[in-house]
């Protein structure tokens, strides 16, 4: 049975005996691993989750969004820390845990949750799906693409998930490169296993809304749930209960993306100062705290003659505001959490306290999400993803390439290439590792070399 002592592991991919002595600790090291891996820093050039227009005005990416989400949650793993540590009996290591490193998980969790995630943001995720779903039937080497692959392979790759994904890109072991990858501890890779389920085993339950790991990472998701002591649903479709650590996680990003979306839509002129004070003042009233003082809140604002810095300064108390509320709703469902039977997410119950939240979120939809430059971004990346793979995934399939197709193959550097051997559904999987992990700018720039669009010309 799970409880806070025994869903800890310091344990690491791809090392079979615990790190040696540091001045970090060891949920330090991911944290310090993550920012200076190659897979966070490429975020820089991806789209959020909804891309914003291009504009001279800066906004959000996918970078300054996790850095943002990570802030947010250390704020969380500090307060409900502190408050596992009074529960905790019995183990002064798990009490020294919950009091000074929960924080440097959630927030090493946080910086981690959106690296599995392809340029063009949900749009890349539909476009990498949507290619094989189209291409079922296409003939390769003398027989149809889903041929090549088991139901369970075909649903990975028919639904490519950029949650499955991050579990991937952080322990796989990539040709001539580390083992199991950036080796970070089964405890921060529990705190992203938001939908620990495989493709098959999706419902409309909200851990299983989507899923958790592709069948290549099967073995390294089984390790890491039993040794976090996470609660399996059933045998068969492979399910489990989310740990504890998750709901953190996931407050972290909801906050985030609820309130600065709005932010961004106020810097390039999408929604009105007014709207946005409207709409934060709103949440901060209903959440109706002792350490918020409407009156005096108000009064600031007054005094902050420019929009941004209004806008920023709300954006500050609004965030601060559902940190105390998520904390809070936590807190009051531990036991529920601890124990598997918590089928909520906190944001959801603060939502029951706030609904203006609920209005900020259709505010979203309707002004900034299906705004007429956000869907041109989308669909423009949609085109880009679905034309490298048309270009890449024919040739790493079939065993007789045809010559353009073996012209094609070289464009896949070496650490994404797999062994003659390797099934087709491990080669395919190699191809969606070198598409997804591309930028926005490189997805283009490739995209117009190969279909020449743009000619790459190099002098001697």
């Amino acid at each position: 049975m799970m409880n806070w002592v025994n869903c800890i592991s310091a344990k690491r991919t791809g090392y079979s005996y615990p790190s040696s002595p540091n001045i970090r600790s060891d949920y330090q090291r991911d944290y310090d691993r993550l920012i200076f891996s190659s897979a966070f820093r490429r975020l820089q050039n991806k789209t959020q989750v909804f891309p914003l227009p291009g504009s001279s005005t800066f906004v959000h990416n996918r970078l300054t969004h996790s850095l943002e989400v990570a802030s947010v949650g250390r704020s969380l793993g500090s307060v409900v820390g502190d408050f596992i540590a009074e529960e905790v009996t019995g183990s002064e290591e798990a009490v020294h845990f919950y009091k000074y490193d929960l924080k440097g998980v959630i927030g090493a969790g946080c910086l981690a949750h959106d690296v599995g995630n392809p340029a063009f943001g949900h749009s890349g995720e539909k476009a990498i799906s949507n290619y094989f779903i189209q291409n079922a039937d296409l003939v390769i080497g003398g027989a149809n693409m889903r041929s090549y692959f088991n139901n369970k392979e075909w649903a990975d790759l028919t639904d490519f998930e950029g949650n499955a994904n991050a579990l991937r890109v952080l322990t796989h072991h990539f040709k001539g490169k580390m083992e199991g990858g950036l080796s970070l501890t089964y405890t921060t890779l529990a705190s992203i296993l938001k939908y620990p389920c495989e493709s098959i085993a999706k419902n409309k339950e909200k851990h299983r809304k989507k899923y958790g790991f592709f069948q290549s990472e099967k073995f390294t998701f089984n390790e890491i749930v039993s040794d976090t002591n996470m609660y399996q649903e059933e045998d068969s479709p492979l399910s489990y209960q989310r740990h504890p650590y998750v709901y953190l996680v996931e407050a972290a990003d909801d906050i985030c993306y609820r309130i600065i979306d709005m932010e961004d839509a106020h810097r390039l002129k999408i929604i009105s100062k007014e709207e946005i004070h409207d709409a934060f003042l709103n949440v901060i009233s209903e959440a109706d705290r002792s350490d918020n003082n409407i009156s005096k809140i108000k009064s600031t604002l007054i005094k902050l003659k420019d929009a941004n810095e209004s806008v920023a300064y709300l954006r500050a108390k609004a965030i601060n505001t559902l940190v105390n509320e998520s904390a809070d709703v936590f807190k009051a469902n531990a036991a529920a959490i601890i124990n598997g039977n918590y089928a909520s997410t906190l944001m959801d119950d603060v939502e029951t306290k706030c609904p203006s939240l609920n209005d900020i979120q259709e505010l979203s939809v309707n002004r900034i999400y299906d705004h007429h430059s956000v869907i041109k971004v989308e669909l423009a990346g949609y085109k880009v993803m679905s034309g490298l793979l048309e270009i890449l995934v024919p040739g790493i399939i079939n065993e007789s390439p045809t010559g353009i197709e073996k012209k094609s193959l070289l464009l896949l550097p070496e650490q994404f290439r797999v062994d003659g051997s390797a099934s087709p559904y491990d080669k395919v999987m190699g191809v969606i590792d070198y598409v997804s992990g591309m930028t926005d700018d490189y997805a283009i720039e490739m995209y117009r070399n190969i279909m020449g669009i743009e000619i790459a010309m190099h002098s001697a």
